[in-house]
């Protein structure tokens, strides 16, 4: 492979790295669950393939235009110096280029080929996280937090609309669950990463009010995620399988999570990777159960 090449294949992963290919899977895999919901299990192959490609682009989008934003915090935080805009390898005016490409694309296809309303349920997803969490809130308050969630709440509601055409309370209820099970699982990695925050000038709510603070909100967020994860059952989305597996999953939640309030650690990252499973068993069950 001649230099020339392998530069431009290095360069290529930076602009990779740039679309945070993690969270845009995470978003896929969300809005692929919330589109089998809506459509009873009766997928059109054309309309999932279309959702997918313009949800996924305004993700990377969003997440190149966050880079960009970030970029003077990045290179304060060990967590995020080394990437690739603030260790000198992307130019921020050529990434900046490069995110408002991705957005438009996003939209182009959504508006085309899957419609009006999950196209505006994504511009606000887009809109939350680029606008309101990082340009207007995350370097001033920590309610930041709790309105970036927004943005990560709707894919599956998103998947669901597209599939479905509308807007009913299993959608509602999706948008919930993943609205409050953001902040608990966002705020025990922020207690890890306290210092970081700290010195980068990001009031996180374990920077602006404590740690014991931030625990208690915790627990209050991860009870609230019990009678929520419960609705599909009582709307007649889900069976009792379904039923049996989220309230399992939620008293252990909630044990866990008690037993680090009340622990003298400030910090629990074994909390942080069970809120992940949790997640993931949740939605997976939800779809094994789900009534036809």
């Amino acid at each position: 492979m001649s230099e020339k090449v392998a530069a431009a294949v290095s360069l290529l992963k930076e602009y990779l790295a740039l679309t945070k290919p993690g969270i845009v899977t995470l978003v896929l895999i969300t809005t692929l669950g919330g589109m089998y919901l809506g459509s009873k299990g009766r997928l059109e192959p054309s309309l999932v393939f279309w959702t997918l490609w313009g949800t996924g682009l305004a993700a990377a989008g969003s997440a190149v235009l966050n880079m960009v934003i970030d970029k003077d915090i990045d290179k304060l935080m060990s967590r995020t110096a080394l990437r690739p805009i603030p260790k000198g390898v992307v130019d921020p005016s050529k990434a900046l280029v490069f995110g408002i490409i991705l957005q438009a694309l996003s939209y182009i296809i959504l508006i085309t080929f899957v419609g009006w309303l999950p196209t505006l349920l994504v511009a606000v997803a887009s809109f939350s996280y680029v606008v309101l969490y990082s340009i207007l809130l995350k370097r001033k308050n920590p309610i930041a937090t709790e309105i970036g969630g927004i943005s990560g709440a709707l894919p599956p509601v998103i998947g669901y609309v597209a599939s479905s055409g509308q807007i009913d309370i299993n959608a509602l209820a999706l948008f919930l669950l993943m609205y409050m099970w953001q902040p608990p699982h966002f705020w025990v990695l922020a207690l890890k990463y306290r210092e970081d925050y700290k010195r980068a000038g990001v009031p996180t709510l374990p920077v602006v009010r404590g740690v014991f603070i931030t625990k208690v909100k915790t627990l209050i967020y991860t009870v609230s995620l019990f009678p929520i994860s419960l609705i599909p059952y009582f709307t007649g989305l889900v069976g009792d399988l379904y039923l049996f597996t989220a309230v399992l999953l939620n008293l252990l939640y909630i044990g866990l999570t008690l037993r680090f309030v009340f622990s003298k650690k400030e910090e629990d990252m074994r909390l942080f990777f069970f809120s992940i499973l949790y997640l993931s068993v949740l939605f997976g069950m939800m779809i094994f159960d789900m009534v036809k």
